[in-house]
């Protein structure tokens, strides 16, 4: 993992305009729709066992972000936790936030990168976060690309937030040890695909 920057990514819990889930409680035992072993999934479970027992969050996992949205949107899940674009186009269209889980993502790196290929990669980056941070209004129609057509009449891109932000500081090790003890609590991983590695062999 690329220790010299991460990045935060609003994120939150929706639910249907008209559903009866009103409150984070409201959703125990009820399935929500998240990404296996991804940022949905962790930000999820950490900001829900803030309202309810462990034993009573439960998930389902709906595929990649924009198979979480057209479940949410077609009515065929009560729940889902959605980021990036997906995020907005759920507001836009009336569904209720109950829970902001935005987290923290770190960046996955080849064994084989090169380091001074990854430096400039991420120079790049800084550059471009500078200029969206100055005007987040003059990029925000990239989000058309990353969105199907069907939303394209039903949003205002106008309206969306400048999404997931890099942030160009060291990923602090009492962080990266922190979640490796609290997905150990969770038990999320099978045996043979627990890591192992400490802050100093896997984060670069």
């Amino acid at each position: 993992m690329w220790g010299e920057a991460y990045s935060v990514s609003p994120s939150g819990i929706f639910v249907a305009p008209d559903s009866p889930i009103k409150t984070p409680e409201d959703l125990a035992n009820v399935p929500i729709t998240v990404g296996y072993h991804s940022g949905s999934h962790y930000s999820t479970l950490q900001g829900l066992e803030k309202f309810l027992p462990r034993d009573q969050i439960k998930l389902h996992f709906g595929g990649l972000l924009l198979d979480r949205l057209a479940l949410l949107v077609d009515g065929q899940v009560p729940a889902a936790s959605l980021f990036g674009a997906p995020f907005y186009v759920a507001e836009q269209l009336g569904f209720k936030k109950l829970l902001d889980t935005t987290f923290m993502i770190g960046h996955l790196i080849s064994h084989i990168a090169s380091r001074d290929d990854v430096e400039k990669y991420f120079n790049a980056l800084r550059r471009a976060q500078h200029d969206i941070d100055i005007e987040p209004e003059a990029y925000k129609h990239y989000f058309l690309r990353e969105l199907p057509e069907r939303y394209h009449s039903k949003i205002d891109i106008r309206r969306f937030g400048p999404g997931e932000r890099i942030v160009f500081e060291p990923y602090p090790r009492e962080v990266f040890e922190r979640t490796r003890r609290w997905i150990e609590s969770w038990d999320l991983f099978p045996a043979e695909q627990k890591g192992s590695a400490g802050y100093e062999i896997a984060v670069v």
